[in-house]
Protein backbone atom coordinates (compact mmCIF):
# COMPACT_ATOMS: atom_id res chain seq x y z
CA UNK A 1 0.00 0.00 0.00
CA UNK A 2 1.25 3.65 -0.65
CA UNK A 3 0.22 6.96 1.35
CA UNK A 4 -1.61 7.60 -2.34
CA UNK A 5 -4.87 5.69 -1.32
CA UNK A 6 -5.14 7.87 2.24
CA UNK A 7 -6.69 10.16 0.14
CA UNK A 8 -9.95 7.96 -1.14
CA UNK A 9 -10.77 8.41 2.55
CA UNK A 10 -11.94 11.74 1.59
CA UNK A 11 -15.03 9.54 0.10
CA UNK A 12 -16.35 8.37 3.31
CA UNK A 13 -18.29 10.54 6.27
CA UNK A 14 -15.45 10.10 8.80
CA UNK A 15 -13.14 12.48 10.69
CA UNK A 16 -9.47 10.86 10.87
CA UNK A 17 -7.42 12.20 13.80
CA UNK A 18 -3.97 9.94 12.62
CA UNK A 19 -3.69 6.92 10.68
CA UNK A 20 -0.50 4.87 11.20
CA UNK A 21 0.49 1.88 8.90
CA UNK A 22 -0.29 -1.75 10.14
CA UNK A 23 0.31 -5.48 8.81
CA UNK A 24 -0.46 -4.71 5.36
CA UNK A 25 -2.81 -1.71 5.93
CA UNK A 26 -3.49 1.57 7.81
CA UNK A 27 -4.97 2.03 11.25
CA UNK A 28 -7.47 5.15 10.75
CA UNK A 29 -7.87 6.98 14.80
CA UNK A 30 -11.15 8.66 15.01
CA UNK A 31 -13.12 10.07 17.53
CA UNK A 32 -15.62 7.02 16.98
CA UNK A 33 -12.27 4.76 17.63
CA UNK A 34 -9.79 2.91 15.22
CA UNK A 35 -10.51 1.65 11.57
CA UNK A 36 -8.22 -0.09 9.24
CA UNK A 37 -8.09 0.67 5.80
CA UNK A 38 -7.25 -1.64 3.42
CA UNK A 39 -6.87 -3.58 -0.13
CA UNK A 40 -9.34 -5.72 -1.30
CA UNK A 41 -9.54 -8.55 -3.88
CA UNK A 42 -13.09 -8.89 -5.71
CA UNK A 43 -15.72 -6.76 -7.26
CA UNK A 44 -18.16 -4.16 -5.28
CA UNK A 45 -20.89 -7.20 -5.52
CA UNK A 46 -18.70 -9.41 -3.49
CA UNK A 47 -18.14 -6.69 -0.50
CA UNK A 48 -21.63 -5.57 -0.64
CA UNK A 49 -22.49 -9.60 -0.09
CA UNK A 50 -19.74 -9.61 2.69
CA UNK A 51 -21.88 -6.55 4.27
CA UNK A 52 -24.63 -8.21 4.75
CA UNK A 53 -23.71 -11.51 6.04
CA UNK A 54 -21.49 -9.49 8.53
CA UNK A 55 -24.41 -6.98 10.06
CA UNK A 56 -26.48 -10.42 10.01
CA UNK A 57 -24.01 -11.78 12.07
CA UNK A 58 -23.77 -8.92 14.38
CA UNK A 59 -27.10 -8.66 14.34
CA UNK A 60 -28.07 -12.25 15.84
CA UNK A 61 -25.92 -11.29 18.98
CA UNK A 62 -24.05 -14.35 19.67
CA UNK A 63 -20.56 -13.36 17.92
CA UNK A 64 -19.08 -10.07 17.51
CA UNK A 65 -17.39 -9.48 13.97
CA UNK A 66 -15.87 -6.88 12.60
CA UNK A 67 -18.27 -4.36 10.06
CA UNK A 68 -17.37 -2.76 6.79
CA UNK A 69 -18.12 1.17 6.86
CA UNK A 70 -19.99 2.41 3.33
CA UNK A 71 -18.85 5.57 1.38
CA UNK A 72 -20.96 8.79 1.37
CA UNK A 73 -22.28 6.84 -1.76
CA UNK A 74 -23.47 3.77 -0.23
CA UNK A 75 -20.75 1.60 -1.68
CA UNK A 76 -18.00 -0.62 0.28
CA UNK A 77 -15.25 -0.36 -2.27
CA UNK A 78 -13.43 2.56 -3.57
CA UNK A 79 -10.79 2.19 -6.14
CA UNK A 80 -7.12 4.45 -6.36
CA UNK A 81 -6.12 5.19 -10.54
CA UNK A 82 -4.78 1.66 -10.71
CA UNK A 83 -7.90 0.29 -9.97
CA UNK A 84 -6.78 -1.29 -6.76
CA UNK A 85 -9.90 -1.59 -4.47
CA UNK A 86 -9.75 -1.00 -0.80
CA UNK A 87 -12.67 -1.34 2.14
CA UNK A 88 -12.78 0.53 5.59
CA UNK A 89 -13.42 -1.83 8.34
CA UNK A 90 -14.16 -1.16 12.30
CA UNK A 91 -10.95 -2.27 14.59
CA UNK A 92 -11.18 -4.41 17.46
CA UNK A 93 -7.52 -3.85 18.65
CA UNK A 94 -6.94 -7.11 20.75
CA UNK A 95 -4.40 -9.72 20.90
CA UNK A 96 -4.44 -12.86 19.04
CA UNK A 97 -5.92 -16.45 20.26
CA UNK A 98 -2.96 -18.04 22.44
CA UNK A 99 -2.74 -21.40 21.03
CA UNK A 100 -0.62 -22.26 24.03
CA UNK A 101 -3.95 -21.95 25.96
CA UNK A 102 -6.22 -24.79 25.67
CA UNK A 103 -8.87 -23.26 27.11
CA UNK A 104 -8.82 -20.34 25.02
CA UNK A 105 -8.70 -22.91 21.78
CA UNK A 106 -11.58 -24.62 23.39
CA UNK A 107 -13.70 -21.08 22.99
CA UNK A 108 -12.81 -20.58 19.83
CA UNK A 109 -14.05 -23.94 18.37
CA UNK A 110 -17.29 -22.98 20.20
CA UNK A 111 -16.98 -19.91 19.00
CA UNK A 112 -16.59 -21.31 15.39
CA UNK A 113 -19.64 -23.04 16.00
CA UNK A 114 -22.39 -19.75 16.98
CA UNK A 115 -20.60 -18.14 14.08
CA UNK A 116 -22.01 -20.78 11.65
CA UNK A 117 -25.21 -20.86 12.60
CA UNK A 118 -25.43 -17.02 11.77
CA UNK A 119 -24.17 -17.33 8.29
CA UNK A 120 -27.00 -18.96 6.09
CA UNK A 121 -28.04 -16.29 3.76
CA UNK A 122 -30.41 -16.32 1.10
CA UNK A 123 -31.02 -14.71 -2.62
CA UNK A 124 -27.76 -13.63 -2.82
CA UNK A 125 -26.58 -13.56 -6.93
CA UNK A 126 -24.63 -16.52 -7.96
CA UNK A 127 -22.55 -14.25 -10.18
CA UNK A 128 -20.51 -12.74 -7.37
CA UNK A 129 -16.73 -13.56 -7.98
CA UNK A 130 -14.10 -14.15 -5.01
CA UNK A 131 -10.36 -15.16 -5.24
CA UNK A 132 -8.93 -17.58 -7.63
CA UNK A 133 -12.24 -17.58 -9.69
CA UNK A 134 -14.14 -19.49 -6.39
CA UNK A 135 -17.79 -18.26 -6.60
CA UNK A 136 -19.32 -16.98 -3.71
CA UNK A 137 -22.17 -19.18 -4.13
CA UNK A 138 -21.07 -21.87 -6.26
CA UNK A 139 -23.79 -23.72 -6.04
CA UNK A 140 -23.01 -27.29 -7.88
CA UNK A 141 -19.32 -25.99 -7.89
CA UNK A 142 -18.62 -26.75 -4.23
CA UNK A 143 -17.78 -30.34 -4.77
CA UNK A 144 -16.09 -29.80 -7.74
CA UNK A 145 -14.13 -27.38 -6.92
CA UNK A 146 -12.84 -29.27 -3.62
CA UNK A 147 -11.58 -31.82 -5.94
CA UNK A 148 -10.22 -29.26 -8.14
CA UNK A 149 -8.00 -28.63 -5.00
CA UNK A 150 -7.17 -32.28 -4.76
CA UNK A 151 -6.51 -33.08 -8.37
CA UNK A 152 -4.35 -29.85 -8.69
CA UNK A 153 -1.82 -30.79 -5.61
CA UNK A 154 -1.38 -33.86 -6.71
CA UNK A 155 -0.51 -32.69 -10.17
CA UNK A 156 1.81 -30.39 -8.66
CA UNK A 157 3.16 -32.96 -6.76
CA UNK A 158 4.04 -35.42 -9.30
CA UNK A 159 5.35 -32.60 -11.24
CA UNK A 160 8.34 -31.14 -9.16
CA UNK A 161 9.35 -35.08 -8.25
CA UNK A 162 10.00 -35.18 -11.79
CA UNK A 163 11.91 -31.90 -11.86
CA UNK A 164 13.70 -33.43 -8.71
CA UNK A 165 14.58 -36.77 -10.54
CA UNK A 166 15.85 -34.79 -13.31
CA UNK A 167 18.56 -32.52 -11.49
CA UNK A 168 22.08 -34.02 -11.91
CA UNK A 169 23.15 -31.92 -8.37
CA UNK A 170 21.18 -32.73 -5.38
CA UNK A 171 21.42 -30.49 -2.44
CA UNK A 172 20.82 -32.68 0.93
CA UNK A 173 17.22 -30.93 1.50
CA UNK A 174 16.45 -32.17 -2.19
CA UNK A 175 17.41 -36.02 -1.23
CA UNK A 176 15.78 -36.00 1.86
CA UNK A 177 12.42 -34.92 0.10
CA UNK A 178 12.98 -37.56 -2.20
CA UNK A 179 13.33 -39.49 0.10
CA UNK A 180 9.71 -39.29 1.53
CA UNK A 181 8.15 -37.87 -1.21
CA UNK A 182 6.52 -41.41 -1.93
CA UNK A 183 4.60 -41.58 1.12
CA UNK A 184 3.42 -38.58 0.76
CA UNK A 185 2.36 -38.71 -2.82
CA UNK A 186 0.91 -41.95 -2.23
CA UNK A 187 -1.32 -40.57 0.40
CA UNK A 188 -2.44 -37.91 -1.95
CA UNK A 189 -3.29 -39.40 -4.78
CA UNK A 190 -5.30 -41.68 -2.06
CA UNK A 191 -7.41 -38.83 -0.88
CA UNK A 192 -8.30 -37.45 -4.07
CA UNK A 193 -9.48 -40.94 -5.75
CA UNK A 194 -11.39 -41.71 -2.54
CA UNK A 195 -13.10 -38.16 -2.34
CA UNK A 196 -14.05 -38.78 -5.97
CA UNK A 197 -16.20 -41.25 -4.75
CA UNK A 198 -17.61 -39.60 -1.27
CA UNK A 199 -18.58 -36.57 -3.12
CA UNK A 200 -21.10 -38.25 -4.99
CA UNK A 201 -22.65 -38.66 -1.52
CA UNK A 202 -22.80 -34.77 -1.27
CA UNK A 203 -25.23 -32.00 -2.05
CA UNK A 204 -23.84 -28.57 -1.58
CA UNK A 205 -25.71 -25.98 0.10
CA UNK A 206 -25.64 -22.40 -1.67
CA UNK A 207 -27.13 -20.61 1.37
CA UNK A 208 -24.43 -21.08 3.48
CA UNK A 209 -21.38 -19.69 4.06
CA UNK A 210 -17.77 -19.84 5.79
CA UNK A 211 -14.98 -17.71 7.36
CA UNK A 212 -12.48 -18.99 4.75
CA UNK A 213 -9.95 -18.17 6.45
CA UNK A 214 -10.74 -19.39 10.52
CA UNK A 215 -7.26 -19.42 12.41
CA UNK A 216 -5.70 -17.82 15.53
CA UNK A 217 -4.83 -14.75 13.46
CA UNK A 218 -8.33 -13.50 12.86
CA UNK A 219 -9.82 -14.43 16.11
CA UNK A 220 -9.59 -11.32 18.68
CA UNK A 221 -9.46 -10.81 22.34
CA UNK A 222 -10.47 -7.21 22.51
CA UNK A 223 -12.43 -4.94 24.65
CA UNK A 224 -15.48 -6.23 23.80
CA UNK A 225 -14.42 -10.14 24.11
CA UNK A 226 -13.52 -12.46 21.47
CA UNK A 227 -13.86 -10.87 18.00
CA UNK A 228 -13.80 -12.48 14.69
CA UNK A 229 -11.86 -10.68 11.93
CA UNK A 230 -10.85 -10.89 8.31
CA UNK A 231 -13.72 -12.16 6.33
CA UNK A 232 -12.54 -11.24 3.07
CA UNK A 233 -12.28 -15.26 1.80
CA UNK A 234 -15.57 -15.37 3.00
CA UNK A 235 -17.61 -18.39 0.61
CA UNK A 236 -20.02 -20.67 0.39
CA UNK A 237 -19.13 -23.68 1.44
CA UNK A 238 -19.42 -26.75 3.70
CA UNK A 239 -18.48 -25.07 7.10
CA UNK A 240 -16.53 -28.11 8.21
CA UNK A 241 -14.01 -26.17 5.65
CA UNK A 242 -13.44 -23.20 8.45
CA UNK A 243 -13.14 -26.15 11.25
CA UNK A 244 -10.87 -28.34 9.17
CA UNK A 245 -8.13 -25.29 9.05
CA UNK A 246 -8.40 -24.32 12.90
CA UNK A 247 -8.03 -28.01 13.47
CA UNK A 248 -4.92 -28.47 11.38
CA UNK A 249 -2.90 -25.60 12.40
CA UNK A 250 -4.02 -25.90 16.26
CA UNK A 251 -3.11 -29.82 15.80
CA UNK A 252 -0.01 -29.16 14.02
CA UNK A 253 1.21 -27.17 16.94
CA UNK A 254 0.24 -29.75 19.67
CA UNK A 255 1.74 -32.87 17.86
CA UNK A 256 -1.54 -33.65 16.65
CA UNK A 257 -2.35 -34.60 20.45
CA UNK A 258 -5.33 -37.15 20.59
CA UNK A 259 -6.76 -35.76 23.52
CA UNK A 260 -6.79 -32.02 22.41
CA UNK A 261 -8.56 -33.35 18.86
CA UNK A 262 -11.19 -34.75 20.61
CA UNK A 263 -11.96 -31.96 23.11
CA UNK A 264 -11.84 -29.68 20.04
CA UNK A 265 -14.45 -31.40 17.95
CA UNK A 266 -16.59 -32.31 21.07
CA UNK A 267 -16.48 -28.22 21.65
CA UNK A 268 -17.52 -27.69 18.04
CA UNK A 269 -20.05 -30.81 18.33
CA UNK A 270 -21.92 -28.93 21.47
CA UNK A 271 -23.37 -26.14 19.08
CA UNK A 272 -22.93 -27.73 15.45
CA UNK A 273 -23.28 -31.65 15.84
CA UNK A 274 -21.90 -32.86 12.54
CA UNK A 275 -23.64 -35.43 10.57
CA UNK A 276 -21.73 -38.95 9.68
CA UNK A 277 -21.06 -36.85 6.09
CA UNK A 278 -19.49 -34.06 7.53
CA UNK A 279 -16.99 -36.31 9.45
CA UNK A 280 -16.27 -38.06 6.06
CA UNK A 281 -15.39 -34.80 5.02
CA UNK A 282 -13.57 -33.51 7.86
CA UNK A 283 -11.61 -37.08 8.06
CA UNK A 284 -10.37 -36.63 4.12
CA UNK A 285 -9.38 -33.23 4.51
CA UNK A 286 -7.04 -33.55 7.73
CA UNK A 287 -5.83 -36.97 6.12
CA UNK A 288 -4.82 -34.61 2.99
CA UNK A 289 -0.54 -34.08 3.48
CA UNK A 290 -1.44 -30.51 3.17
CA UNK A 291 1.65 -29.60 4.86
CA UNK A 292 4.03 -31.65 2.72
CA UNK A 293 2.32 -30.41 -0.58
CA UNK A 294 3.50 -26.56 0.96
CA UNK A 295 6.54 -27.84 1.50
CA UNK A 296 7.07 -28.65 -2.01
CA UNK A 297 5.27 -25.57 -3.73
CA UNK A 298 7.44 -23.33 -1.24
CA UNK A 299 10.55 -25.13 -3.09
CA UNK A 300 9.54 -25.33 -6.47
CA UNK A 301 8.62 -21.95 -6.44
CA UNK A 302 11.82 -20.37 -5.09
CA UNK A 303 15.15 -19.91 -6.03
CA UNK A 304 17.10 -23.05 -5.80
CA UNK A 305 20.70 -21.23 -5.52
CA UNK A 306 20.02 -21.21 -2.04
CA UNK A 307 17.70 -23.26 -0.05
CA UNK A 308 16.63 -22.26 3.45
CA UNK A 309 17.43 -24.21 6.34
CA UNK A 310 14.55 -23.48 7.57
CA UNK A 311 12.80 -25.55 4.66
CA UNK A 312 14.31 -28.68 6.00
CA UNK A 313 13.32 -28.17 9.53
CA UNK A 314 9.65 -28.25 8.04
CA UNK A 315 10.30 -31.28 6.29
CA UNK A 316 11.56 -33.15 9.34
CA UNK A 317 8.92 -32.01 11.73
CA UNK A 318 5.75 -33.16 9.30
CA UNK A 319 7.95 -36.50 9.30
CA UNK A 320 8.30 -37.04 13.01
CA UNK A 321 4.46 -35.87 13.22
CA UNK A 322 3.67 -38.29 10.95
CA UNK A 323 3.01 -41.58 13.57
CA UNK A 324 0.91 -38.99 15.45
CA UNK A 325 -0.75 -37.61 12.84
CA UNK A 326 -2.26 -41.39 11.62
CA UNK A 327 -2.54 -42.33 15.06
CA UNK A 328 -5.13 -39.35 15.07
CA UNK A 329 -6.99 -39.77 12.20
CA UNK A 330 -7.50 -43.76 13.03
CA UNK A 331 -8.56 -43.51 16.51
CA UNK A 332 -10.88 -40.27 16.14
CA UNK A 333 -12.53 -41.30 12.53
CA UNK A 334 -12.34 -45.02 13.71
CA UNK A 335 -16.31 -45.73 13.51
CA UNK A 336 -16.06 -44.47 9.80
Amino acid sequence: MNDYCLSLLEQYDIEVLRTRKGRGAYIIDTPQGPLIFKEYVGPESRAAVQNRLLKQIQEAGVVTVEQLLPTREETFLVKDVDETGYILKTYPEGRELNISDREECLEAVRLLGRLHQSMILTEIPTSVQGDDDEAVIPQDRYLSSQQKRYEKGCKELRRVRKYLLQRSQKTDFELSLLHHYGYFQEQADRVCKEWTDYSRLQEPDPGVFCHGDYQYHNILFSNQGMVVVNFEKFVADHQIRDLYLLLRKLLEKSSWSLSLGQELIAAYEQICPMSALSRIDLYYRLAYPEKFRKIVNFYYNSGKAWIPGRNQEKLDKIVEQEKNKQYFLEKVFQVI
